[in-house]
Order: structure tokens, then sequence, then C-alpha cells
């Protein structure tokens, strides 16, 4: 690891006292910040601090941030022995075993399957089951929910495009159990969705099961139910504390009735690994200390305040997480016969005369929107439209090739599934290719829409998806194809492995050949460099190993690189 300098413990010649000299211009500009009593020493890039137990400790504060050759170690050590604060003691979850799951559940789990139960009831029913998508997640939960006592009632709190498969899913390997305890067979089914934010008899039921959206309008009734689980389903939903999903189930899971906390995400850091501190801080609280405690030991915070967490951390941050709160498995482990994803970064080609004339536009739109902001908010909101029209226009640049790069995959008869982002590309991609007759996932689908067009794939009625990426990356199995296409790319690295994952699942017995068609000419390389950024954070903390066909230079500021790209065309 790289040392930015050094840190040496000294005698100061002036005030004949013991203290640190550290060297090093990042270093020193750190120390400059956060310790007042320090003063400059020979030089720009040399501070002296005098040798206190507080300044010690912001000392080995800046050295998580910036590694310095230590000359004085064992004086350093000594020290910061000292300083160091105690840690409540976490119990460490290991040794797992192969669970039976109790008599309310039927089906049969697999081995790595009953192994996750185990891990929930060693956990005491407060965790986070990471595996990756497709190892059944929801089983081994419903396996937990019938293994452990006094689980129900229990809330499953989900994405609205998953609640009709929870409840197939509690239909399928739930017993009915009566409020004795006793399990019938018939009767009225044992759970609900709720669909409405209005004030209603909710009723007596084992399970309820509710979207995100809704969660905050019908929190008051769920407070009412004498709720046991909770169960957090993509919990990557909770990953900001400012909004009211998140302030709605940290008041559930706070409630003294709830005795079990469940986390399920294959991808429960979407962006930055300082995302994971919310949603373990519902399942687990205190794990991680507070938010603030958590950002001075695992992050520095960047230009835009985003706090990241540090390189020489990821790993520990991993390693804390599985050690206490944390399950993560993936196919390649556990599934021996299944195959492995490959993914390819493809450059096509894009229809550039169109692609400038939008610039033109855009670029006059900025200009005029740039002259009325008031606020730096308005500045920064008329980049935001900018950016976004700039995809929307790249994508639509893109069509023609991208349906070529379709035809040629389809000609081999391969079912294949082409996930884009808007609206207007998923249109035109449908209409291109409709001699193909191809299924569709977008949002405004009925649930009923949405799993005839899914059942029309999986049963073989046209060998051609069109998925949107946020409609059609959870909650659903189409694993009879295994080429995806990415028409357009997400922000979001995570949203791109929940799509791929919809193939890359269990039933899937291909190599999963995933393509990333990138516009030459456009933005798209500049956001794929950003996505390979925000991989190397979230694989470093989820011990992660996947290779990827991808440029590995650092993109620049996006808003930069947008003000640049349609500056040069002036």
């Amino acid at each position: 690891m790289k040392d930015f300098g050094t840190l040496e413990y000294v005698l100061d010649t002036y005030s004949k006292n013991w203290t640190w000299k550290l060297t090093g211009l990042r270093a020193v500009s750190m120390v400059s910040r956060v310790i007042p009593q320090a003063w400059y020493g020979d030089g720009p890039d040399e501070a002296i601090v005098p040798d206190t137990e507080q300044n010690v400790q912001k000392i080995k504060w800046i050295l998580d941030r910036y590694p310095l050759k230590i000359k004085s170690k064992s004086t350093w050590h000594r020290k910061i022995r000292h300083v160091v604060i105690p840690k409540k003691k976490w119990t460490r979850i290991e040794k797992l075993r192969k669970a039976n799951p109790g008599d309310q559940f039927r089906g049969t789990l697999l081995n790595f399957q009953r192994e996750g139960l185990d891990f929930l009831l060693k956990s005491y029913g407060n965790a986070l089951l990471a595996d990756e998508m497709g190892l059944g997640k929801t089983v081994q939960t419903l396996a937990y929910l019938a293994t452990e006592k006094q689980t129900f009632p229990a809330l499953v709190v989900a994405p609205l495009v998953t609640l009709n498969n929870w409840q197939r899913e509690i239909q399928k390997f739930l017993k009915k159990k009566s409020r004795n305890g006793r399990i019938v067979q018939d009767g009225n089914p044992s759970s609900v969705l709720i669909r409405t934010g209005k004030c209603q008899d909710l009723g007596k039921y084992d399970l309820y099961i509710i979207n995100y959206d809704l969660l905050h309008k019908r929190l008051e009734d769920l407070s009412k139910l004498n709720i046991k689980t909770l169960v957090c389903d993509e919990v990557q939903h909770l990953r900001s504390k400012s909004t009211k999903k998140y302030e709605a189930v940290k008041k559930l899971a706070a409630l003294e009735s709830v005795k079990y906390r469940i986390g399920l995400s294959g991808t429960p850091i979407y962006n930055r690994g300082s995302e994971i501190w919310p949603i373990v801080d519902i399942l687990r609280p205190g794990l991680l200390g507070t938010f603030d405690e958590f950002c001075e030991y695992f992050c520095y915070v960047n230009e835009k305040g985003k706090a990241i967490v540090l390189e020489n951390k990821r790993a520990s941050l991993g390693e804390e997480l599985r050690k206490h709160v944390m399950l993560r498995r993936k196919k390649s482990d556990v599934l021996k016969e299944l195959k492995e994803k490959v993914r390819y970064k493809e450059f096509i080609d894009s229809d550039i005369n169109y692609y400038h004339g939008e610039l033109d536009k855009i670029w006059r739109r900025l200009q005029e929107d740039q002259k009325i902001a008031i606020t730096a908010f308005d500045k920064f909101s008329s980049y935001k439209r900018a950016i976004q029209s700039e995809r929307q226009a790249a994508g639509v640049a893109k069509v023609p090739h991208v349906i070529e790069f379709v035809k040629n995959i389809m000609e081999i008869e391969e079912s294949v599934v082409v996930f884009c982002h808007h609206k207007a590309i998923h249109e035109l991609l449908h209409r291109s290719l409709a001699e193909y007759s191809p299924a569709s996932i977008i949002g405004g689908q009925t649930d009923k829409e949405r799993q005839q067009n899914i059942d029309r794939f999986q049963n073989g009625e046209t060998k051609l998806m069109v998925a949107g990426l946020r409609a059609g990356n959870v909650g659903i199995n189409l694993s009879r194809a295994r080429y995806v296409i990415f028409a357009e790319l997400d922000w979001s690295p995570a949203i791109h492995r929940q799509a791929e994952d919809r193939l890359h699942r269990i039933g899937q017995k291909n190599t999963v050949f995933a393509y990333y068609l990138i516009g030459n000419g456009t933005l798209d390389d500049h956001v794929a460099n950003v996505l390979v950024d925000k991989s190397y954070e979230i694989d470093a903390i989820m011990d992660e190993k996947i290779e990827t066909i991808e440029n590995k230079e650092k993109a620049e500021l996006i808003l930069a690189q947008i003000h640049d790209k349609l500056a040069t065309r002036h």
C-alpha cells in the first residue's frame, strides 16, 4: 500500500516537549484541519503535533485515510493502546450446520439453504441474507418463520412488483397455522396483501405483505398488529436514512413486539459502501456504531460530500458484516453445476448526426436554463436535466445498431432478453423487433399483464423479451434465456447485476452471456467507467472476485464531462 509520508516521535527543539512529526502534503493538510494545536515544521509538508491522547486518536484517524510510514513503531503502538475505545462484544456466527425446517414448512431445502436457515437461527433472526439472486432467499426466510418460535404475525415489506410472488411462495411453502398453533390445510388464506393507504380492518393473519412506498401511510395500523417478525425484501431500498420508507421501517423495527428483523438482498450495496450502515442499523442496531462513528473509522468524504469507504478498510468492513450479521453465498460456490456469467463491453456505432443535433438542442436549453437559474440548486438541476436528455439521445442514436446486434443473436435461435432504461427506447425496440412478437416488461403494467408476459417468454411462446431496467430487475425469473443485452446503462452497478441474475439463477443450465452495448462518440463510455469505479468498492466489501471485460480507467466528474462534451460543439 502506498505511503503518503512519515510519522515520527521527536523532541521538539523549541518547546522541549515530545511531539509527533508528520510529513507528506495530504497528511499535513488534514492535520491543519482537525488538530488546531499543531504547527508547521521545517516546511509546508511537515507538521508538529503535541503528544496528547486526544491528538494520538486524531493522528490514528488520519493514518486510516492516508497511510504513513511509522518510524517510531514501538512508541506508536504503546501510545495507541491507551486511546482505542473498546467495542461492544458481538457474537460471531460460525460453524453452520444443515438445519431442518419446522413442521409448518412444506417443501425441500437444498443443503446450502439448510445452512442459510441455521444462519438465521444462530443470528436470532436479526440478519442480512445477501445470497446472490436466484439462490432462494425467500424460501430460506419462510423456512425460518416456520422453524423459529413465535415468529407470527410477520410483516413482509417488499417492492410492489414482488408482492404477488411473495403471496404465491407463502401459499406454496407454508402450511396454514391457526392462532392456537394448530396447522390446518384449508380455510381462509394465511396472508394478506395491503394495497391501499386507507385505514381499514386488517383482520388477523399470519403474514401481512406491503410495498415500501405504502408503508408510511399504514404505519399507525401496522403498529397495532403486535408484529413479531419484520422481513425487508430488496433491503437496498433502505440505503438512504432521509426517506419516508426508511423512517417507517425504523419505527416498526423499534417496536417492543418485534423480535426478529431480516433483510434480504443480493445487492445490498447499490452505489457506495456507506449505504450498508442504514441497513445494518435496522437489522442489528449498534453493530457499526453511530453513522458518525462508522464514517470516522471506515470512510472519507469526497468532494461531493459523499461518504466513501476507504480502500484499506473495505475488506475489514466486509469481514465485520460476515462475522455478525451477513450471510453471502455466490452461485459458483453452492451450485457447482450452474455455469458462470461472461460479460462483454461491446462498442457499437451510433447515428452521430442525430446525436450531435440533439446535443445542439440540449446545449441551447442548458444555456437558457443557466441564465435564469437563481440558486446553485437551480444550476445543478439544469445540468441534471441535460445529462438525462443526453442519455436518452445516446440511446435513440444506438437503436438501429442495437437492433442489428439483437437480430444477429436471434438468428442462431437463442432466447434473448434486452434491457433498456427509457420508455422511448423500449417502444422503439419493441416496434422495430415486432417480427419476433416480443414479450414486454415496462413500468405501468398491471400485475396480471406483467405475469402474462413473463409466462409467454418462459413457456417458449416468444424468444425475445424487452424489459425496463428498473421494472424488470427484481422478482422475476427469465432463466429460459442465456443471452442478455443491455441497450442502455444505469448509473448503479447493482441494477445491472440484478438484471443479469434474472437469467443466472437456479434452473439455468447454460453459461449466461451479458453484452453491454456502448455507443461510440457518446457519454456511454464515461458512464461505464463510473460503474467500474463503484463496482470496485462494492466488490471489496462483499468479497466478490468477479472479473469483467471493462476499461479500468476512472471517470471524471460527470457534470464536468457533460458540460465539456456540449461545450465542444460550439
